[in-house]
């Protein structure tokens, strides 16, 4: 099992992950939409190309899980995510000087963007899955989580500074140097940490499709599939509509609903925080089972929502900043708790297959965050063309996605582990 310095290994490929896609979803979407003067549409477009390959996850997983080793999967996913970054950012630069050029090189460079995501990612977490006890999994998903929002918040504020006068090779510049760091950062994390790992590999011929239907007949992994699509997409329908929800129904500024964000990405983190220490430092004085960080996640996340949903009814004296808060306090335990509940769920059973298992579950978790952003907007669009009032146009939305996750934590309750004895009182959702 590893150890809490080899975890923080894995997580430098978190965190690599992270630093390379906040250029291509952050940055190069800016450029395309301000500098270009491109319909905003079209980095949405290119953005679900990515999240349309995430079908696939589960084929990565199982043919890692075949032949026997996933650093090859790992470091050769995170190297096409690096070469579709490189082409992204190549491919603004076409597109002043020829837009369709430039469309279509984002094309296949954003396809290469998914497929390395889903390789890398996938089996990182299968990785994880097998190699950290079972009392760490919940903690270990926060901390890989807040190392990855830690290379986020670095390469976003180090590439902001390097881009600044900017030019398009400026732009394939600091991709290029970022590439690379994660590269680099990717070997140093990985290399190593299947040294000494038992695997199951003796069935190389195993069909990829009755495998897959044999594991969807077992109720605990089609349930919490479900549990992990129903409240990922909860998660995501809010993302691209607070701010907006802020400006028209509280109506504050550019600046103050910016604030807002920062205020839910900060309560976010700050549940992360919570899970990793109540694994590690207050476990000493009592344990918090994943399941309750689950539940009471979900649950606390649908209550923030209806509270937002009548804050807006009520905006002159609604406190709408510790409201954003405790919403992002609540996503982020549940969702770094759920991460942990995902690698307890993909190892059990020790039939090695581990990675088909989290493919399943992160193919769940990329469609409905890709859903979940085109479906929050136009949920609200088709609400404000029904009710010219914003805040029972908005606030129906948020009532909509509070009552998904409500369904989530019922889900989740549902969801009990055979081995739920005293040894295990952290894993997967361990039964009352």
């Amino acid at each position: 099992m590893l150890s809490w310095f080899g975890i923080m290994r894995l997580g430098l490929v978190q965190m690599s992950l992270g630093a390379i896609v906040v250029l291509t979803t952050a940055t190069m979407n800016r450029v395309m939409v301000v500098e270009l003067a491109m319909p905003a549409i079209l980095p949405g477009l290119l953005v679900s190309l990515y999240y349309g390959t995430q079908f696939l996850r589960p084929r990565f997983g199982h043919s890692a899980d075949q032949g026997g080793q996933r650093t090859p999967w790992i470091i050769g996913g995170v190297a096409l995510l690096a070469a579709g970054a490189i082409g992204a950012a190549l491919s603004v630069g076409l597109m002043e000087k020829a837009a369709w050029v430039g469309i279509a090189t984002a094309i296949p460079s954003f396809l290469l963007i998914g497929l390395g995501i889903g390789a890398a990612g996938t089996n990182l977490l299968a990785l994880l899955s097998t190699r950290v006890s079972a009392e760490r999994q919940a903690p270990a998903g926060s901390l890989v989580w807040i190392m990855m929002i830690f290379g986020l918040a670095v390469t976003g504020i180090t590439a902001g500074q390097l881009l600044d006068p900017y030019s398009h090779g400026r732009l394939v510049a600091v991709t290029l140097g970022v590439s690379a760091v994660a590269l680099t950062l990717t070997c140093l994390g990985i290399w190593g940490q299947e040294r000494g790992e038992k695997r199951v590999v003796e069935k190389r011929n195993e069909d990829f499709r009755a495998i897959l239907r044999e594991l969807w007949v077992d109720p605990r992994v089609r349930i919490f599939t479900i549990f992990v699509f129903a409240s990922m997409l909860a998660y995501n329908l809010q993302d691209l509509i607070l701010e907006p929800f802020a400006g028209h129904v509280f109506g504050l500024t550019v600046g103050e609903s910016t604030k807002l964000g920062g205020m839910h990405h900060g309560g976010a983190l700050m549940g992360m925080i919570a899970v990793l220490l109540g694994g590690t430092v207050l476990s000493r004085w009592f344990i918090v089972p994943t399941r309750v960080w689950v539940v009471g996640g979900c649950l606390l996340s649908g209550v923030s929502l209806v509270g937002l949903a009548y804050g807006g009814l009520h905006a002159a004296t609604w406190p709408i900043g510790l409201n954003i808060f405790v919403l992002g306090l609540a996503n982020g335990s549940f969702a770094v708790a759920a991460i942990g509940a995902m690698m307890g769920l993909a190892r059990e059973g020790g039939d090695g297959r581990e990675g088909l298992r989290m493919g399943l579950f992160g193919a769940a978790q990329a469609i409905a965050f890709g859903l979940g952003s085109f479906a929050g907007t136009a949920m609200v669009d088709v609400m404000r063309w029904i009710t010219p009032q914003d805040a029972i146009a908005y606030g129906s939305v948020f009532a909509i996605e509070g009552l998904v996750f409500l369904v989530a934590a019922v889900l989740a309750l549902r969801l009990t582990s055979p081995n739920a004895d005293a040894s295990a009182r952290t894993a997967m959702m361990p039964g009352e």
